[in-house]
């Protein structure tokens, strides 16, 4: 920065700029003069007493004028000090100029203003009063010279100088009062563009941090602003230039565009699919105007649904923790007989303590499912193990195959890599697995040729996401009910409650379970499990 006056400063760019600008106009000044000399046409007053002097003056004033243009332009030296150098000149040589154009009388004492002027501009105020008083000064001193000293008759002109010195003063003092209004005026700019700058940035933020999707859309469907979270709604790539958006690459948001402004005043909010892997969104559009556009919100249903959801299921929690205790009591005691016919020497046959053994088994598999069925009130994560999925799997279907008496050639189990490991927890995931194979076993058995139902778990190949699927042979979920299996209480069979337990559970477990048709008929339920590298996410 550069002050120039005594709360006014100007940035050194600026200021060198205006530096250069008097430069070029001292440059054009001085050609004029030679132009005048050249070709014969300069007033009878320029150099009308010294003609020689007048010549030679404006030929060193000529190359002094283009040594101070490129001192200006390459910035040598401080600022104050070419200015005061230059202006200082330029006084000496007007005034030397005038005393030999016949002094005053000559006019070019005027070119003095363009000095004072430009010293009001560029330095401070009692630097550009004291050359205002320099100039007044020389003025009168050239003056008195050709009076006292040439012996010329020109009296009647110290009135002319003595105006010509108050001329000086005046611009002196009004060229700093105009730097100062306008520098406060490109101060106040500064701020304001500063301010609307901020304000911009803040608004950005607030865009790109709301939970629902936004995007400005003009009227041929070019994206002109889209946040983080409409982007993953769309699907789009993070990194993608909006230059290369449009809605257009969204048929379904586009489609729902078009019946917007073909009627906007009747238009009813709809919901849109994406893709099979996004959730149902629901859009609406509100115009900006004709000059900018659309704005469009976006809005994850399924997170509207989950909220409604937990208010009708908060009475459901409470009904169901009542329910496990009272299980819990009669399932002790089975469990306290049971060990107790199991210590008992009176048993002696082996089928009779296997039953046993069976009893005890299926009573702390109860309990555990109690437990499980408590904690969905519970809205803390699980505690979770990293889970070799090959062994765990192998030895879970010999278990349930034995459980539900089937042939392990009835089902079938696939893993790939073998080495894949999922993070969970593993009583959470034993009933997970268990809900899944359960109805997979109980609408495919008898259909088709085996395997009925099988387990395929692995790695996705572009995720690195850890996954499980079970799949089934049967007639698969109606297409108008898919999308409430979900729900408790909800079933064609049962109670309702397993697999809205299996997607608590998978939540539990940061999880995340959904459905799809199986890919030759019957249904499949995916589970994709939590990252290590979530895990360990602050």
């Amino acid at each position: 920065m550069v002050k120039v006056s005594n709360n006014v400063a100007i940035d050194a760019d600026i200021a060198w700029r205006l530096l250069i600008i008097f430069c070029a106009y001292r440059l054009l000044m001085v050609s004029a003069f030679w132009c005048a000399i050249v070709i014969e046409v300069a007033p009878p007053l320029l150099g009308q007493l010294y003609p020689s002097l007048f010549f030679v003056t404006s030929l060193i004033y000529g190359a002094v004028a283009i040594v101070f243009m490129l001192l200006a332009a390459t910035r040598v030296s401080g600022f104050y000090f070419q200015v005061l150098l230059q202006l200082g000149i330029d006084i000496g040589v007007i005034t030397l100029l005038m005393h030999a154009s016949d002094g005053v009388s000559s006019g070019l004492g005027m070119l003095l203003i363009m000095v004072i002027a430009a010293g009001g501009i560029l330095i401070s105020g009692y630097i550009a009063t004291a050359l205002a008083a320099i100039a007044a000064l020389a003025v009168l001193f050239e003056h008195s010279y050709l009076v006292f000293f040439q012996g010329i008759d020109t009296d009647s002109h110290y009135t002319q100088a003595g105006l010509l010195g108050m001329a000086f003063f005046a611009t002196a003092l009004l060229s700093q009062v105009l730097m100062a209004r306008a520098r406060k005026s490109e101060k106040l700019v500064v701020q304001r563009e500063r301010d609307l700058a901020n304000l911009d940035q803040l608004n950005e933020y607030i865009v790109q941090q709301l939970k629902v999707g936004v995007l400005v859309v003009a009227h041929n469907g070019a994206i002109r602003l889209i946040n983080q979270m409409g982007r993953e709604l769309l699907a789009l790539p993070a990194k993608e230039s909006l230059k290369h958006l449009s809605i257009k690459l969204i048929p379904s948001l586009a489609d729902r565009f078009t019946e917007w402004q073909q009627n906007p005043t009747w238009y009813q909010p709809k919901t849109i699919y994406v893709d099979l892997n996004q959730p149902e969104i629901q859009v609406k559009f509100i115009s900006l105007g004709a000059s900018y556009g659309t704005l469009i919100f976006l809005e994850d249903t399924s997170v509207i649904a989950r909220q409604a959801q937990q208010l009708k299921l908060a009475s459901l929690g409470r009904l169901t923790a009542s329910i496990a205790h009272e299980i819990r009591n009669p399932l002790g005691a089975i469990s306290h007989a049971a060990q107790l016919l199991d210590e008992s020497a009176a048993l002696h046959h082996t089928d009779e303590r296997q039953l046993l053994k069976i009893i005890l088994s299926h009573c702390d598999r109860v309990n555990s499912i109690i437990k499980n069925v408590l904690q969905l009130g519970y809205q803390g994560p699980s505690l979770l193990d990293s889970i070799a999925l090959k062994p765990w799997l192998t030895s879970f279907l010999e278990e349930f195959c034995a459980t539900k008496e089937i042939h392990l050639e009835q089902v079938a189990l696939q893993v790939d890599p073998e080495h894949a490991q999922a993070y969970a927890n593993p009583s959470q995931l034993y009933q997970i697995v268990w809900n899944l194979c359960d109805n997979a076993w109980r609408h495919a058995q008898g259909s088709g040729y085996p395997p009925y139902f099988q387990i395929i778990a692995g790695i996705e190949e572009h995720s690195r996401q850890v996954f499980l699927e079970v799949i089934d042979t049967g007639s698969g979920v109606p297409n108008e009910i898919a999308e409430k299996i979900f729900e408790p209480f909800f079933s064609t069979q049962g109670t309702g409650l397993g697999l809205y337990l299996v997607q608590e559970l998978c939540e539990r477990n940061g999880a995340t379970i959904q459905y799809f048709p199986g890919p030759k008929g019957g249904s499949c339920f995916r589970i994709c499990f939590i990252s290590g590298a979530e895990i360990n996410a602050p």
